[in-house]
Parts: C-alpha cells; sequence; structure tokens
C-alpha cells in the first residue's frame, strides 16, 4: 500500500443551505471524493477522528448539533455504525490520541469522559461557569484542557480524573489560564509530554496567547486586529497562522533574524517576556504584515496544516476548501465540493487502509482479503455507574491470527530455512563467506572430522601414559631419600605388623 495523504472535512449546514451534512474524504492534490459519510450535521470543534493503525480499524465521532446524540462511523462502511444517546447536547467534543477516551463539553459548562471500548463514565464534573467551546488532548494524552465562554482555560490531569479514590470529590484543575478577557474560540497543544510542553490559545479579544505548562506562566501575547476563530501550529513550533471572520489569516513567526556581535545573521526566538511581553500584528513593518497576511475573502472557519508542512488548508463558512503554498502563500486550488454548507472541520491523514472501496489490509501476499477489525465502540453511559466502573469490563478486539501456525506474516520457504540454518551450524572449508558443504562433499567432510578425533584420541593416550609415568617416577625417588635419611639416622623403621605381635604377647 502507498502513503497518501488526503483531506477529511466535516460540513454542517448554513442559513442558506439547511439540511444535513456529511463526513467526506478527498485526494490532498486532485480533490477527487474518496469516501463521503452522510446524515450527520456536527458544530465546529464537536467531531473528532482515530486513524487506523496497530492492525484496527479508526472511527469518527460526531456530536450533533441539534440533539444529544453522537453519530459514529468507521472507514469501512459508509453507513452509520452506531448513534449513542447522550446524557446533554454537546457543544464540544475531543478523543486523546490513542483513542481510549473521549470527552465532551455541554452549553452549562459541564463536561463528561467516557471510556470508548466500554462506555463507561468516569467523571463528570461542572468545569466552567459557561459554555465549553473547545476540548483538547495533549499529544500524550495525559493532560485535557477546556476553554469556555467564561474566557478561562482549565487543564486537567487525566491521571486525576480516572482515580477511584477521587471519583466522590470535585476534580480540581492542574491550572487555570485566566489572562483572556472575552470568550476562547480555540486552544493548540504543543509537542511533548505533559507538562513539558506549550499551549497556544486564541480568543474573541484579539488575541492569541502563547502558554507554557510546566511553569503554568504565560509567555507571550500576539494581537490581532480582529478577532481570531481559529488556529493552526506548524508541527515544529516555528509559526502559526490566526484566522478569523472577515477572511483575513495571519502568519505569525516565531523566529526572527538578527545580526550577532560579529555581524552574522543569527535567528532567535520571538517573545518569551512574561504577562507584559505583547506583540502586535498590525504595528509591524506594513510591508512585512502584507508578506505574512493571506485574504480569502470568506469567513474562515477553520484551517489545518499538510503533513508535508508545505500547504495550508482553509475551510470557510461557504462550503470552499483553500489550499494555499505556505512559502509563497498562493492560492493553489480551491475544492468546492460542499458549496453552500459550513465547513465546521478539517484536518489532513494518511489515506485509510481499509477506507471503504479501497485498498484493505492483508496478512500475506496472496492470502484472502480479510476485513480489518474495527476499535471497540460502546454506547457511553448517561450517568455514572460505579458497579460498572469497578468491573471494568472492556470488550477488546486482537488483530488477526494466523490459521495455522505455518502461516506467517512474511514468505519463508523451508529450503530457505534449513538452508540459512546449516550456514550458521555448519563451517564451509573455506570461509564464512563460502558456501556449505552439500552432499558427496559433506560425507568427505564427516570423515575427515572422524579420522581427526580418532586421532587426538590417540594423542590423548600417549599424554596421559607420560604423565602416569612421571607420577610414579618422582614418587619413587621420594621414598628412597626417605629410607637413605633414616638409615643414616641409624633408627630402623619398626613393622607396623611387627609392633602389633609384640604388644600382643607382652599382654600374655
Amino acid at each position: 500500500m502507498h502513503l497518501h495523504e488526503c483531506i477529511l472535512c466535516a460540513t454542517g449546514p448554513s442559513s442558506s443551505t439547511p439540511g444535513p451534512g456529511a463526513i467526506s474524504l478527498h485526494d490532498i492534490q486532485t480533490g477527487t471524493s474518496l469516501a463521503s459519510f452522510k446524515q450527520t450535521s456536527a458544530a465546529p470543534r464537536c467531531t473528532a477522528v482515530v486513524q487506523s493503525r496497530d492492525g484496527l480499524g479508526g472511527f469518527m465521532l460526531a456530536a450533533q448539533s441539534d440533539k444529544s446524540i453522537m453519530n459514529v462511523y468507521n472507514y469501512q462502511k459508509d453507513q452509520l455504525a452506531l448513534k449513542i444517546v447522550l446524557p446533554e447536547k454537546l457543544s464540544a467534543i475531543a478523543v486523546d490520541p490513542q483513542g481510549e477516551f473521549c470527552a465532551g463539553g455541554t452549553v452549562q459548562g459541564r463536561i463528561f469522559l467516557w471510556e470508548v471500548a466500554s462506555g463507561i463514565m468516569y467523571n463528570a464534573w461542572d468545569a466552567h461557569y459557561r459554555q465549553v467551546n473547545v476540548l483538547r488532548f495533549t499529544q500524550d494524552g495525559a493532560a485535557l484542557i477546556s476553554g469556555s465562554d467564561d474566557s478561562s482555560v482549565s487543564v486537567w490531569s487525566v491521571s486525576r480524573l480516572l482515580d477511584n479514590d477521587l471519583q466522590n470529590d470535585l476534580p480540581t484543575p492542574y491550572c487555570n489560564l485566566s489572562d483572556h478577557s472575552l470568550p476562547i474560540t480555540d486552544i493548540l497543544c504543543g509537542a511533548g509530554s505533559f507538562p513539558s510542553c506549550r499551549i497556544l490559545t486564541s480568543s474573541a479579544d484579539h488575541t492569541a496567547k502563547l502558554w507554557d505548562l510546566s511553569s503554568k506562566t504565560l509567555l507571550t501575547t500576539f494581537h490581532f486586529p480582529q478577532p481570531i476563530a481559529c488556529l493552526v501550529w506548524d508541527a515544529t513550533e516555528r509559526l502559526f497562522f490566526a484566522g478569523s471572520a472577515d477572511g483575513s489569516i495571519h502568519q505569525v513567526n516565531l523566529f526572527r533574524q538578527r545580526e550577532d556581535k560579529f555581524g552574522r545573521a543569527a535567528m532567535e526566538a520571538v517573545g518569551g517576556g512574561g504577562v507584559n511581553d505583547m506583540i502586535r500584528i498590525n504595528d509591524e513593518d506594513p510591508q512585512a504584515a502584507k508578506k505574512r497576511l493571506i485574504s480569502v475573502g470568506q469567513p474562515v472557519t477553520t484551517m489545518s496544516i499538510s503533513l508535508t508542512s508545505s500547504l495550508l488548508l482553509v475551510g470557510t463558512a461557504t462550503g470552499h476548501i483553500h489550499t494555499y503554498d505556505i512559502a509563497s502563500h498562493q492560492l493553489l486550488r480551491t475544492l468546492s465540493t460542499h458549496k453552500g454548507m459550513v465547513i465546521t472541520h478539517l484536518m489532513t491523514l494518511l489515506r485509510p487502509p481499509d477506507l471503504v472501496g479501497h485498498v484493505s489490509l492483508t496478512l500475506a501476499a496472496g492470502t484472502e482479503t480479510k476485513e480489518v477489525p474495527v476499535r471497540p465502540i460502546a454506547p457511553f453511559q448517561r450517568m455514572r455507574d460505579a458497579k460498572a466502573r469497578d468491573l471494568h469490563e472492556v470488550a477488546m478486539m486482537l488483530p488477526p491470527q494466523p490459521a495455522s501456525k505455518s502461516e506467517v506474516f512474511f514468505s519463508y520457504s523451508r529450503e530457505e530455512l534449513l538452508r540459512d540454518h546449516s550456514f550458521f551450524v555448519q563451517t564451509g572449508a573455506g570461509g564464512p563467506g563460502e558456501a556449505p558443504p552439500a552432499g558427496a562433499a559433506a560425507q568427505a567432510r564427516v570423515l575427515e572430522l572422524e579420522a581427526e578425533v580418532a586421532r587426538l584420541r590417540e594423542q590423548l593416550g600417549k599424554a596421559k601414559g607420560m604423565n602416569d609415568t612421571m607420577w610414579e617416577t618422582v614418587v619413587k625417588q621420594i621414598v628412597h631419600e626417605k629410607k637413605d635419611k633414616v638409615a643414616a639416622n641409624g633408627q630402623a623403621e619398626e613393622d607396623p605388623e611387627e609392633a602389633v605381635r609384640r604388644k600382643k604377647r607382652g599382654r600374655t
């Protein structure tokens, strides 16, 4: 299977085009439609995607905006796979990168946390005073970050939310980031494990703020001419784009060029001065600001950067998806398949191997094509159940196994196995690089080795005889020297048997 990048987008109804939307996949180069999953109308930040990996098929979650229902789709069927009834209508959802837990926020500021495989509600708590607008997991899934209409951003430790000993206590956040003054519109999580990572938040107060979670401090504030609706961050965290509802997208570089003390060009990081460090985008050099401004001409609702970090994809409220070259800001193509709808979710990913109508994973070449098992998804609980949590019965789908022990994931014949085995066990006459002996040559080699063993045995016998002779000679020499010494002293050594007979006669 060739790696091929594609676009996944979710659409919703607009004022001019009512009706249900869809989740669609398109070829990133040509815009050709690859698959479409219909009968869904998810609001912005109410779509979550888990990709296919580790031999298991992925899935897509879409919380409906008009009712407390969540639609579940998998890549193998273009129909609805599961419909989950929720305790409340959700205003934002997120799934951790491993696809194990799903978080949902409500209009009342409440957050739910479910386990996807079992459907168990692990926690439900009042996290904010007003509507939850966005939820994000860190890249290692160790923390959940929530942004609300109350202008605050809260960071929650997932391990504390799952702890059974803390189920009766109100969850307390790892930290609260409360420097914004208006509702939060977007949150991005940087690279690294929690808490050694940075996050970027945007608000309707015309600012985007960069935070350091390890120190719980604000690093830099970026002030824009318009309220920011969405953000997208480069994978290397060198730059980010901020889009607004008036159709303008600002590129913000997190580095700048300067001259060192030797007059050479050098790069340095931008910002990091703390609360008082504010960078006003509209106060910069007009020519430089113009180079970093993209005018779409349509309200921007969502953005994404390609896997190669060379393309910027922009979704609009009119249903268009524009593709820009990041280096030159040139518009490369426009996808107008969903014209009239609202693009509510946009991302790029490798084409799923189990995508309906396309390539499917197989165990080995020449074997029968088998459907990839889908990650297990259970209906979510509508209220917390301590008994179910204690039992914790999780349905887990294992990857397909070979039908017999002889079937393996790669082709390796018995002849090749025997040849490789003989190469390591036997030694060729010409060295390790020479082919091992076979047939008559092998028989000759066996006779040669047997003759060598006979010679070694004969030499061992001779060596043993020499050793015995040397031992007897040394013992005799020591005995004779002792006798000569006794005779020289005039003392006769009495025979032990004669001494015993003499003692017996004395007793009688």
